[in-house]
């Protein structure tokens, strides 16, 4: 198999759609992982000459693979050192360009953020249920959610259109970037969704952190633990009953397991669950009311 092929096969082993084209010019080049025009979160640097070599990765999901055409033991010692000068000089170029997109989403963002109304009123928000917990409001439609480290810094917005569905900036960071609700005052919940931590909000009093997604709890956990070492930290899972592997409360239990944190999930037992009721919020639903329980 030539070097293109076996690096394109490698991208489609780690989950994600090939690239159309392949540049193997050493500079690093953006993607779709997912096959959408308008989703550039992936990127790749390919090295053609000598020992090829490269490297790819996803942004939002901090994915990140090198990739040799020959194995590390094949290599004689002066190949492996050119091989680790190649890597090291790869790391900076994604770093940097990471660097770069970050801080354009977090431009973007800021002026958004203040362009827009707080929310009073929204049909996604009727829908879930809850109240809006200082997300905003913009061209009387979108919802922005702000994303923010725990410093307080805005690093990026996720929208959420009226219908339910969920975007973040291009190029904005996700990890460790949570929404606050509520301040905590010996315990402090961990979610995935905003509509989850409004409903654990609301119904328990217990500040929330919104992570946004699975995969973010961990980072988030931990950032929050280093904030605040002697807090009771919950995380609170999504439980993905009907989706292979459970990724929810996987990722959950991962994140608990991490940060030294206490578990959550929500209980449906004697309730006519649906196969999409999986989180707390649907729990709330059903049940008129949650617990957040360990």
């Amino acid at each position: 198999m030539n070097p293109i092929d076996a690096f394109l096969k490698a991208i489609v082993a780690a989950g994600m759609q090939s690239p159309a084209e392949i540049h193997g010019d050493g500079r690093i080049h953006r993607f779709s992982p997912t096959g959408k025009r308008s989703d550039d979160a992936a990127w790749y640097v390919l090295h053609l000459d000598g020992v090829p070599a490269g490297a790819f990765g996803n942004w939002r999901d901090g994915l990140v693979q090198c990739w040799c055409a020959k194995a590390e033991r094949e290599m004689s010692a002066i190949e492996r050192k050119a091989m680790d000068q190649r890597i090291d000089a790869m790391r900076r170029q994604r770093d940097a360009e990471m660097r770069r997109r970050h801080a354009e989403a977090a431009a973007a963002a800021a002026v958004r953020w203040a362009s827009a109304l707080p929310a009073q009123q929204h049909p996604y928000l009727s829908c879930k249920g809850v109240r809006s917990h200082g997300v905003r409001v913009e061209a009387g439609h979108t919802l922005l959610v702000p994303m923010r480290d725990t410093e307080g810094r805005l690093h990026s917005l996720q929208t959420i259109s009226p219908d339910g569905d969920k975007r973040f900036l291009r190029g904005g960071r996700v990890r460790g970037c949570y929404h606050a609700i509520g301040r905590p005052s010996g315990k402090l919940v961990v979610c995935e969704g905003f509509a989850t931590g409004a409903t654990i909000h609301e119904d328990t009093g217990s500040a929330v952190a919104v992570a946004f997604n699975a995969g973010n709890l961990q980072p988030v956990a931990q950032a929050l633990r280093a904030k605040y070492p002697c807090l009771t930290i919950i995380i609170a899972a999504d439980d993905d009953w009907r989706t292979d592997g459970n990724p929810g409360l996987t990722a959950a239990r991962q994140a608990a397991a991490a940060a030294g944190a206490l578990l959550a999930v929500p209980n449906f037992t004697g309730l006519p669950r649906g196969d999409k009721d999986t989180d707390f919020n649907d729990l709330h639903r059903l049940a008129g009311a949650v617990e957040v329980s360990v």
